[in-house]
């Protein structure tokens, strides 16, 4: 890949250096791309069909189905700097609707690429990404755009942020000059080509809770998502140029490493802090590199050989799982079945058993883009995962869903991948997986007042009214074959579900029923966590 968010070495996107397992006082660094899965692509693993011959477990009503839309380098939108305000919104609509047909219910936008904003920041200038013009306002306000076109689809939306990259390029001067690492050049330093805050300056950490939590006070985010990227990934022949902030603020500690790693625990429990002392029902989810560290390294880790985000990254992601730092853990397990430095089926359990002791909701990220690439040949191997997943899950571990990079790759639907993730699990809408330890709203169970043909399919009509609770954020539809009622904990029955418009009376067209057919219908309502109310009484039709 020729795109500079995609040349390093150590990357989410596709070229992943790994160090194999079991050479002594080296790491051999080869390219996942170019390496072959440990028993073949097509070869049964660890007890495991090959080529799309798992059983299907059942449908399950609740799992996140999300999918990233990255903004850094125009990776899926903007497609291009220069597009007018309208065709700026035009493509965000169009990643929204392309969510909505895969049925997923969650969308995480990258809206801080690069110490800048895609909203009006008072502290941090426009994104050179809308504009082509770091600094150069697009004419509308984008994060406003964003949130008001996901939650008319019902799609939580979650700003994905990266904490400490300043640019993409190294020049400090080539930055606006009202820029933050302008105006306090003493918080950045360059490494491989790029700008980044000094993790170890408390002044700097200040600043990005501070740029982070504007966009959390002033829009109506569902949550704060941070990817992989803490202290940069290692560039050969290169140094951490932090000698000095160490020599500052590093007293008290063994070594660099440990005082590096103490500057993003703090980073993330503060910001965790922060952001639930603002709006305690936003979410904080972070998508680390998928491997935190070997067993050969470190016994509490898994059975890989791959580089290792706690040395890497200084990223000790385990951490602030069992601390519940975070609602939500996104590990980026992007490799297939059998790789022998980062198999599949051993990551997605040793994260599972991670999550489970601490009940922190377990997302795993998968790499559609491979498909793609090519570098997975088996046109089964998402679904594959997908029932890995539920099969984890049901084992006592739960795993509460996917997340898909990158928004790109979906609609591509390379070698009929995603359109069999589609078929085998996505059939039917879902609900977000509820977190219990966030705060609940009690919401009214609707009225179903009405079920009537119509002339585009079946019509209800229903009232959210009622004594003492509140009003739904969002409601689900469900509908049985026939009139022996309504089973609204059957993922099969789960028609659809809307957001409310405010309004006492709200409606719902099936344009699925077929005419002449004997249906039975119930509506439940959601609170902003999706959160579930009983089911009205049903209507027959």
């Amino acid at each position: 890949m020729s795109h500079p968010e995609l040349s390093r070495p150590l990357d989410r996107r596709g070229f992943l250096t790994l160090a194999t397992a079991g050479v002594a006082g080296s790491a051999l660094s080869v390219t996942v791309g170019s390496m072959t899965p440990a028993h073949g692509a097509t070869t049964a693993v660890a007890g495991v069909p090959a080529s799309g011959d798992l059983a299907l477990p059942a449908p399950r009503k609740r799992e996140m189905r999300a999918m990233w839309i990255a903004s850094v380098v125009n990776i899926d939108w903007p497609s291009r700097t220069g597009l007018s305000a309208d065709q700026l919104k035009a493509e965000l609509v169009r990643w929204f609707d392309v969510a909505v047909s895969y049925n997923l219910n969650a969308v995480f936008v990258q809206i801080r690429p690069t110490a800048d904003a895609f909203w009006p920041s008072p502290l941090e200038p426009w994104s050179q990404y809308l504009t082509g013009r770091q600094g150069g306002d697009p004419g509308f306000d984008p994060l406003a755009f964003m949130v008001a076109e996901a939650h008319a689809r019902n799609l939580e939306l979650h700003g994905w942020y990266n904490p400490y990259r300043v640019s993409m390029q190294a020049n400090l001067g080539a930055l606006v000059p009202e820029h933050p690492a302008r105006q306090h050049p003493e918080w950045v330093w360059a490494y491989g080509g790029k700008l980044y805050f000094d993790p170890g300056i408390p002044e700097a950490r200040e600043h990005i809770y501070a740029a982070i939590l504007h966009s959390v006070e002033n829009y109506d985010l569902d949550g704060v998502h941070f990817d992989d990227y803490f202290y940069p990934y290692p560039v050969a022949g290169q140094v951490l140029p932090d000698a000095d902030t160490y020599a500052t603020y590093g007293a008290g500690f063994d070594d660099v490493a440990a005082w590096r790693r103490h500057n993003v625990d703090t980073f993330v429990q503060t910001i965790s802090e922060r952001i639930k002392e603002t709006k305690p029902w936003v979410k904080f989810g972070i998508s680390p590199f998928g491997i935190w560290r070997n067993a050969s390294t470190d016994p509490r880790g898994s059975r890989t050989g791959g580089s290792q985000s706690y040395d890497n990254q200084y990223a000790d992601s385990r951490r602030w799982v069992l601390e519940g730092w975070l609602d939500y853990i996104n590990p980026q397990v992007y490799w297939q079945f059998g790789l022998a430095v980062a198999d599949y089926l051993e990551l997605v359990p040793w994260w599972a058993d991670v999550a489970a002791q601490s009940g922190t909701h377990l997302y795993i990220g998968e790499a559609v883009y491979k498909v793609t690439s090519g570098v997975f040949t088996d046109p089964a191997e998402l679904t594959n995962h997908v029932t890995f997943c539920k099969e984890v899950s049901a084992s006592g571990t739960p795993v509460h869903g996917n997340v898909w990079y990158s928004a790109n790759h979906i609609p591509q639907d390379a070698k009929g991948a995603m359109s069999r993730v589609r078929a085998d699990h996505y059939r039917h809408p879902a609900l977000v997986p509820t977190m219990p330890h966030l705060p609940a709203t009690g919401v009214r169970v609707p009225v179903l007042a009405e079920a009537a043909p119509a002339t585009d399919g079946i019509a209800l009509k229903w009232l959210d009214t009622g004594p003492r609770r509140t009003a739904a954020t969002s409601f689900a539809v469900y509908r049985a074959p026939g009139h022996g009622g309504v089973d609204v904990q059957d993922a099969t029955q789960l028609l659809a579900t809307l957001r409310s418009d405010g309004a006492v009376e709200q409606s719902f067209t099936d344009t699925t029923a077929e005419p002449g057919a004997a249906y039975s219908y119930a509506v439940t309502a959601l609170d902003r966590l999706w959160n579930e109310s009983g089911a009205s009484r049903p209507r027959k039709i």
